[in-house]
């Protein structure tokens, strides 16, 4: 039998290989997987992971993917440094996209540059709003914050559809759930004419920037390190635990809002019963395979992207069921956590001790 022990001084360099390594064995899975879906591997890793990206239009989506999740892991990922989790993204990301949806219909018919700006202020309070009720409850009454923050998901999903089948309705829409159609001035800008990839992207891209300089150069951004990765050296030395869970939740929140603000901004256009088909939940995976950093959340989330956009290529060429991409984002994780628990601990051999007061027998001697 054996116990697992802890390891002294975890190795950095393997720390960062991890991800690749959980890369990798996604990929060796993956190769079994399509060898029981009766798909040629190699012919099926060129159309899930290359084709999707040698086009002008493949790459614009591959970015066009990206930006929420970037968005969504950059913000999850400073929570999850000290040591708070937020699962609740996509929820936050749908109240924010409910708030922007709101001033865009409200203001509908007004050409103004004004109201682009205010949609993104008023998504990101939206996030912001909705992720401290986690935050009050967890420094207040001591709850869960996965279990609440996971739970609210579902009531903005319910929320979302609750307007758009009733007062958000478009009157002129067949009665189909979905609103009006924003104006001009209420839709993001797009980056290359003929894709669809927009200035959200931007964004996401300065969202890593100021993520790098806060956990970097901030004292805030310090004080939530050290009470992620040793609590009782930050109780000593007097930082607030209730500081860090409300900044981790308002900073999460604002950024998924940001993320809603640039789905119905941008590639949708209006407010339909759907805004995310999981975004949210997949920045996690994002922020961990990122390592909780800034750029490797960027990375991360590029990867991320290509399996989506991948997944909907085998589900048109090869015929394989929508499930693909959340298997092999699950495998991900799957691998990574495994990576993570070698690098943190290792197989140590029990040592079977003889009870006290027994002795080894010893054979007697003929007389």
């Amino acid at each position: 039998m054996s116990r697992l022990e802890a390891r002294p001084a975890p190795s950095r360099a393997m720390m960062l290989a991890s991800p690749l390594i959980a890369a990798l064995a996604m990929l060796v899975t993956g190769s079994i997987l399509f060898l029981l879906l009766g798909q040629e591997p190699l012919h099926a890793f060129y159309v899930y992971f290359i084709k999707p990206a040698t086009t002008l239009y493949g790459v614009g989506e591959l970015l066009l993917k990206a930006t929420p999740l970037i968005l969504c892991g950059v913000g999850l990922a400073i929570g999850f440094r000290a040591d708070v989790h937020n699962i609740g993204a996509d929820g936050q990301l749908t109240v924010g996209a409910i708030i922007a949806g709101c001033v865009a219909l409200y203001f509908d018919g007004v050409e103004a540059p004004w109201v682009l700006p205010l949609m993104l202020v008023a998504g990101a309070l939206g996030g912001m709003a909705w992720a401290a009720i986690p935050a009050l409850l967890r420094t207040r009454f001591n709850t869960s914050e996965i279990l609440v923050s996971l739970m609210l998901v579902y009531v903005a999903y319910l929320l979302l559809s609750y307007l758009v089948h009733g007062p958000l309705r478009d009157p002129d829409g067949f009665n189909f759930p979905q609103s009006k159609m924003f104006g001009d001035s209420a839709t993001l800008p797009l980056l290359v004419e003929g894709l669809r990839v927009n200035a959200a992207f931007l964004l996401s891209l300065a969202g890593v920037a100021g993520a790098w300089f806060f956990c970097r150069h901030t004292f805030a951004g310090y004080r939530m390190q050290v009470s992620g990765m040793a609590p009782a050296a930050a109780l000593y030395a007097g930082f607030s635990a209730p500081k860090n869970v409300w900044l981790a939740f308002l900073v999460s929140g604002a950024m998924a809002g940001l993320a809603g603000v640039g789905e119905v901004a941008g590639p949708i256009g209006q407010l339909q019963p759907s805004v995310s088909p999981g975004y949210g939940f997949a920045a996690i995976i994002v922020a961990y395979v990122g390592r909780l950093h800034p750029v490797g959340v960027l990375l991360a989330a590029l990867l991320m992207s290509l399996l989506y956009i991948g997944g909907e290529a085998a589900q048109i060429e090869l015929q394989l069921p929508s499930a693909i991409t959340g298997l092999f984002q699950g495998l991900l994780l799957f691998y990574l956590l495994a990576a993570d628990l070698f690098i943190h601990y290792r197989f140590k051999p029990r040592v079977r001790v003889a009870p006290a007061g027994k002795t080894a027998a010893t054979p007697e001697i003929a007389a």
